[in-house]
C-alpha cells in the first residue's frame, strides 16, 4: 500500500464509551482530509448477549475485507456473569465467552501490543518510552483450568505438598512461552526501538523466581539484542521496573514483557502519562492490525464524560501505521494545547466539559494548528458554534445527491427547485440569513437601499434571498459580492434573477440563482422582511436552517436535524460502496442489493441485523 491510497478501515465502536468516544473522535478523519474509508461492525457484549459470539463471522468478514481495525472499547465479565446474561434462547447450547479481542489477536496472530507513553499533562518534565507486550502467549495464552487435566495432576502430584490435594481444590495456569514467539517478540521490540530512536531495550521478567523460563527467554533476548549494537539492552525484574518506570519514566525507551506482565506495565504507564484517558495501543501481526485504546468500556463512567484523548492518539497510532506521521504529531500537538488551555477538560481533568465537546475543541486545534489554544471559544454558545463549524466541513466532503438521499431518508424534501450554481465547480454550506423582497412599483430619483441589510449578516452565514422567483429585475451584483467577500459570508442564494455576472465569477463567490438579467431591482421591490421565514417552491427555509449546495443544485437541510442528516449520508455512502466492491467482485447486483439493504441504505450495519 502507498500513500494515497484508500485505506478501509473496520471501525467496532463496541460497548459503553467505546461508543462515545468512537463517535466523538472518528470526524478527526475527514477532517484532515485522508482518503479513508469507515466501514463499521458490530463487536462485544450485545454480540454476546444477543447472538452467542462477542465477534460474529459477518465482523470477521469486514476485518478481513478491510485494512485495520479500530476498535472503542470492549465489555467482558466473568463467566458466571457471562451465561447468566446470554439470551434465554442459547442459554442451554453450552457457549463459552471468550473475550473478542482474545479473538482478535490470536486467529491474526496479532504478537505485539504496542502502548507508548509520553507526558501530556506537564511538558515540563518531558517523558517518552513504550511498552510493548506479547500478544499470543505467556499466561493468557489460554491454558487456564479449574481442574487441572489429569496429565497436569500427576505432575502436580509429584510434588510431595500436592499429592494428597484433590484436583477439585486446585487450579492451574501455564506460562506458555515458544522460542518463536519470543524471539519474533523481541526482533519486533529492537526494531521498534531504531525506528522511533529509542536507545534503549529492557526486558522486564521475573527470572529469580521464574528461573528455568526465565533463563529460556533471556537467553533469546541477549541473542537478538547482539544483532542491535547501537541500542542498550538489560533485563530488569517485574517489580523493579514498575516502581522505576514511576519514579524515573524518562530513563525508559522501549520495556519489552510477555503477556501478563506487559499488561500490568502498560496500566502503570498509563498512570504515569496521567490515565487511561490518555493510553493509546495498537496490535500487532505480520498480516494484520488493530488499534484500541486502553480504558475499556468504563461501565462507571457517567455518560458522556469519558475523556476522549485515547481514542485521538490510537487514531494517530494507526496514522502513522500507515505513513501519515503528521497528521498523527497535529492531534498529539492538539492533545497538548486543549490540556494546557485548561477550559475544556472532562471530569477526569478536573473540568465539566463533555466528551462531545473535548472533542470538537481537540479537533477544531488540529484544523487550526496556528491558534495556541482555541481562544474563540469563551461561553457554550461559542461551543455550539465549533460544533456546526465541523458539521459544515463534514458536509462539504459530501456532493448534494450524496445529502439529498439523507434527507430523504428524515422524509424531508429540501431541494430548491430551478436554482443553480453561476459558476461549477464551487460548493456553499452555512447556516440561512434570509432576506424577503416584494414588488415596489415608484420607479423615481432615489433608490429604496433595500441591500443594506448585508451590514448585519454575520461571517461565514448564507445569505438567502427571496425575491419570488422574479427574474425581470436583479437583487444581488458586483457590490454586494465585493462585500460578501470582506465580510467572509460563505455565499449567497438567489430565489430571482443576478447580474454583473462577469465580474462575479472572477471573484469566485459562491453564487446560486435562478436566472441572470441586467436590470436592477433599485424601486422594483423592496424589502419586507430580514432573517423571516421565507418559502422557495414549497420548501420554507428558517432563519439558521443550513443551505449546502454545488454543481447539482441547492438543498435546505432544517438545523435541527444537521446531524442526523451526516450520519445517514455516511451510512449510505459505506452502503453504496459495499455494494460496488460486491460488483466488482462479480456478485449480481440484485444481489448485492439484498444483501447491504439498499431499500434502507441509511441504516447502519447493528440496524441491519
Amino acid at each position: 500500500m502507498t500513500m494515497n491510497d484508500v485505506i478501509k478501515i473496520a471501525v467496532l465502536p463496541g460497548d459503553g464509551i467505546g461508543e462515545e468516544v468512537t463517535e466523538a473522535a472518528l470526524p478527526i478523519v475527514k477532517a484532515l482530509n485522508l482518503p479513508m474509508e469507515i466501514h463499521r461492525g458490530d463487536i462485544g457484549w450485545a454480540c454476546w448477549q444477543e447472538q452467542g459470539d462477542p465477534l460474529p463471522e459477518k465482523t470477521w468478514q469486514l476485518i478481513r475485507h478491510c485494512d485495520a481495525t479500530l476498535i472503542g472499547a470492549i465489555t467482558s465479565k466473568p463467566v458466571r456473569e457471562a451465561l447468566r446474561e446470554l439470551s434465554p434462547k442459547l442459554q442451554k447450547n453450552h457457549l463459552e465467552y471468550v473475550s473478542p479481542l482474545i479473538q482478535l489477536r490470536q486467529k491474526l496472530d496479532l504478537f505485539a501490543n504496542v502502548r507508548p507513553c509520553f507526558n501530556l499533562v506537564d511538558r515540563e518534565q518531558p517523558f517518552h518510552f513504550c511498552i510493548i507486550r506479547e500478544n499470543t502467549e505467556g499466561l493468557y495464552a489460554g491454558f487456564d483450568f479449574h481442574p487441572p487435566p489429569e496429565p497436569i495432576s500427576q505432575l502436580i502430584r509429584q510434588q510431595k505438598r500436592w499429592q494428597h490435594t484433590s484436583s477439585q481444590d486446585l487450579s492451574v495456569s501455564l506460562r506458555l512461552q515458544s522460542r518463536q514467539g519470543l524471539q519474533r517478540l523481541f526482533e519486533f521490540a529492537f526494531q521498534y526501538a531504531k525506528d522511533n530512536q529509542f536507545a534503549r531495550v529492557t526486558f522486564a521478567d521475573k527470572p529469580n523466581v521464574l528461573r528455568q523460563s526465565g533463563a529460556f527467554a533471556r537467553d533469546i533476548f541477549e541473542a537478538v539484542a547482539a544483532r542491535y549494537s547501537a541500542i542498550h539492552a538489560d533485563i530488569a525484574n517485574i517489580d523493579a521496573a514498575a516502581l522505576w518506570l514511576v519514579r524515573r519514566p524518562e530513563e525508559f525507551g522501549v520495556i519489552v514483557a510477555e503477556n501478563m506482565f506487559g499488561d500490568i506495565l502498560s496500566d502503570v504507564g498509563a498512570a504515569v502519562m496521567g490515565g487511561l484517558g490518555f493510553a493509546p495501543s495498537a496490535n500487532m501481526g505480520h498480516q494484520g492490525c488493530y488499534f484500541e485504546p486502553v480504558h475499556g468500556s468504563g461501565p462507571r463512567i457517567t455518560s458522556h464524560r469519558a475523556n476522549p484523548s485515547a481514542m485521538f492518539l490510537t487514531i494517530g497510532l494507526l496514522l502513522k501505521h500507515f505513513g501519515y506521521n503528521s497528521e498523527a504529531e497535529r492531534i498529539t500537538r492538539a492533545i497538548a494545547a486543549v490540556i494546557k488551555d485548561g477550559r475544556y477538560l472532562t471530569y477526569d481533568l478536573g473540568g465539566k466539559s463533555t466528551t462531545e465537546e473535548m472533542a470538537q475543541v481537540i479537533i477544531e486545534q488540529v484544523i487550526h494548528p496556528d491558534l495556541p489554544t482555541p481562544v474563540f471559544l469563551k461561553q457554550r454558545s461559542d461551543a455550539k458554534r465549533l460544533t456546526l463549524d465541523l458539521q459544515l466541513q463534514q458536509l462539504k466532503q459530501y456532493s448534494t445527491a450524496e445529502i439529498a438521499d439523507a434527507l430523504d431518508a428524515c422524509g424531508v424534501d429540501g431541494a430548491l427547485l430551478h436554482i443553480k450554481p453561476l459558476t461549477s465547480g464551487i460548493k456553499l454550506a452555512g447556516p440561512a440569513y434570509t432576506v424577503q423582497y416584494s414588488p415596489y412599483q415608484r420607479i423615481g430619483q432615489a433608490f429604496k437601499q433595500a441591500a443594506n441589510y448585508i451590514d448585519n449578516v454575520p461571517a461565514n452565514a448564507v445569505i438567502v434571498i427571496d425575491n419570488q422567483g422574479r427574474i425581470d429585475c436583479t437583487v444581488w451584483g458586483d457590490i454586494l459580492t465585493q462585500a460578501a467577500l470582506v465580510k467572509g459570508i460563505a455565499g449567497t442564494v438567489v430565489n430571482g434573477a443576478v447580474r454583473d455576472v462577469a465580474k462575479i465569477l472572477n471573484s469566485n463567490y459562491p453564487l446560486f440563482s435562478v436566472e441572470r438579467f441586467m436590470r436592477s431591482g433599485k424601486n422594483r421591490v423592496q424589502k419586507s422582511g430580514e432573517q423571516c421565514p421565507v418559502s422557495i417552491n414549497g420548501v420554507t427555509i428558517q432563519p439558521g436552517d443550513i443551505l449546502f449546495g454545488d454543481d447539482n443544485g441547492v438543498l435546505v437541510i432544517p438545523a435541527d436535524l444537521l446531524a442526523e442528516v451526516l450520519a445517514k449520508a455516511q451510512a449510505i455512502c459505506e452502503t453504496e460502496n459495499k455494494i460496488i466492491d460486491a460488483v466488482k467482485k462479480g456478485q449480481r447486483l440484485d444481489q448485492a442489493r439484498e444483501d447491504y439493504r439498499y431499500d434502507q441504505p441509511w441504516l447502519n450495519s447493528s440496524d441491519k441485523g
